[in-house]
């Protein structure tokens, strides 16, 4: 007779972890879900409308989708670029009169679920000291250009030198990535991840130091 415990057995394998797998955070689930609309027809109104959205209260940038759209469709990278600049610009103007017209009305809404009171009453503080050149730097650099929108709105910045600088900041951004995808091809996405945000911000430096200098001598 076999001493042998009759619950081993010989192909016993290790029982599957029931443990349920992590969903990933929202922020996530939202960067997935506008990566899908580039696999559809309506890629670039989701672009469009993704652009006009991010630029008053959405958390993804567009540039997301434009650059899996301009992948697909290298010599149209362009054109994705300017609807995504349009966009931009479009909701910037919404941003700014949410705080020109409605900010105590939307207040309680934006703040503190999206933005920060301390950080939101400096860039507007930013406003009253350097106008237009805080448009270029939010519409160009990595920073979340969603506040400064609102904020120019709150500070009552001139609207015309608002919009004229919104296009010369975002456009800027926008072409610049689309130029990265023609020319890289599918690298592009690698490099954008890796140094997009550091090329960005030392080019905005520099512009920002030749209009600080500028304003200065004049």
């Amino acid at each position: 007779m076999s001493d042998r415990d009759p619950t081993d057995s010989v192909d016993a394998r290790p029982t599957q972890d029931s443990t349920p797998t992590a969903q990933p955070n929202i922020v996530r689930r939202l960067y997935n879900w506008v990566l899908r609309w580039a696999d559809t027809p309506y890629g670039v109104p989701a672009l469009f409308l993704l652009a006009v959205a991010e630029s008053s209260f959405f958390p993804i940038p567009p540039d997301v989708l434009l650059i899996a759209l301009a992948i697909s469709l290298p010599t149209r990278a362009f054109r994705f670029a300017a609807w995504c600049t349009a966009g931009s610009v479009i909701g910037g103007v919404l941003g700014y009169f949410l705080g020109w017209g409605m900010w105590e009305v939307v207040e309680p809404l934006l703040i503190p679920h999206v933005f920060h009171q301390e950080k939101f009453d400096a860039i507007v503080g930013y406003y009253n000291d350097w106008g237009v050149v805080c448009v270029f730097v939010a519409g160009f650099s990595p920073v979340p250009y969603k506040v400064f929108t609102v904020a120019a709105g709150v500070g009552k910045l001139n609207l015309p030198a608002f919009i004229a600088t919104s296009i010369v900041g975002r456009g800027a951004r926008f072409f610049l990535v689309a130029a990265a995808v023609r020319r890289f091809g599918p690298q592009a996405k690698r490099l954008i991840d890796k140094y997009f945000n550091l090329l960005t911000i030392g080019f905005t430096v520099l512009l920002v130091g030749m209009l600080v200098l500028l304003k200065i001598l004049l």
